[in-house]
């Protein structure tokens, strides 16, 4: 297989979005470490083949640290590092005390920093790369998760400075996401009919596949992307509709099928097809993106 003889760590892989890039390198023929604070509720596994979970609380740079030492005399090396671990609660600035943004900032820019630190010795050794996993809210404006979105914002521009300083050596690159199906898609979105409600605000229509961010990150990791550094690749479906776009009145005749019902969202229950939706402008969908839930713990 493509990744024969590697080793590949995940941080966050036990379940959601991480638990899909975990199965997406284990088909692809690598030994797959996963780390959280919590076991996960079953074994990830796919092919034939379970990746190995580790505990570990990554905003525990000692810990950390002590971690990389034991995953080197216990693998003997180290091929890509997946940077996933994060999240956030929905929480609007001025519900919450500065310390309770700066713990999400923690997990979502900090921790990533340290993990990545405490890998480089052996990514070095292997020519290998980081994969960090990043989100759309960094690019927008993202109410609700604003510091989720200002810490996943500086994990893209950490990325592509690292890419320069490590190379070339190692290799950096960032997965912008959108929007994920997963086990807590309902937390964000509502019910079964929300969720699809949401996933026609995108112009493929549904939302990603855990598994398929998994693919994605496997060809960043992989020898397909031996040129491939400090780059961004944006994982969302084509994005968001332009909100102006439904509100105008002109060339109203015309509407795009994908999103030609984005205003029912807020239609009958301003709840419908999300948690907070109460809080979007009527014109808009506030779509929070997958990458949002704890996949590490909450926060």
């Amino acid at each position: 297989m493509e990744l024969d003889g590697r080793v590949v760590l995940v941080t966050g892989g036990t379940r959601g979005v991480g638990a899909g890039i975990a199965r997406a390198f284990l088909r692809a023929g690598a030994r797959v470490a996963v780390c959280a604070r919590r076991p996960p509720d079953a074994p990830v596994e796919a092919a034939g083949r379970t990746a190995e979970f580790h505990p570990l609380d990554l905003r525990e740079p000692v810990a950390v640290r002590e971690f990389f030492t034991d995953l080197a005399e216990r693998y003997g090396r180290l091929d890509a590092l997946v940077n996933n671990a994060g999240g956030t609660p929905y929480r609007l600035l001025g519900e919450g005390e500065a310390a309770r943004h700066a713990r999400v900032v923690e997990l979502n820019l900090t921790a990533p920093l340290a993990v990545s630190l405490a890998a480089h010795p052996l990514l070095r050794a292997s020519r290998g790369a980081v994969v960090m996993i990043g989100s759309v809210s960094g690019t927008r404006p993202s109410p609700g998760t604003a510091a989720y979105g200002a810490a996943k914002a500086g994990l893209e521009n950490l990325a592509r400075s690292m890419a320069v300083e490590w190379a070339p050596d190692v290799r950096v690159n960032t997965l912008v996401l959108g929007m994920v199906e997963t086990e807590l898609s309902h937390l964000h979105y509502g019910d079964e009919a929300g969720i699809a409600a949401v996933g026609r605000t995108v112009p493929l229509g549904r939302l990603a596949a855990p598994d398929e961010i998994g693919e994605a990150a496997v060809f960043l990791a992989s020898d397909r992307a031996a040129y491939i550094s400090g780059a961004s690749l944006l994982v969302h479906g084509g994005g968001e509709r332009p909100a102006f776009l439904d509100a105008a009145t002109v060339n109203a005749a015309t509407p795009n099928a994908a999103t030609v019902d984005v205003a029912t969202v807020h239609a009958a229950t301003p709840n419908a097809a999300t948690v907070h939706a109460a809080t979007s402008n009527a014109a808009t969908v506030d779509v929070a993106t997958a990458s949002k839930e704890s996949r590490d713990g909450s926060v």
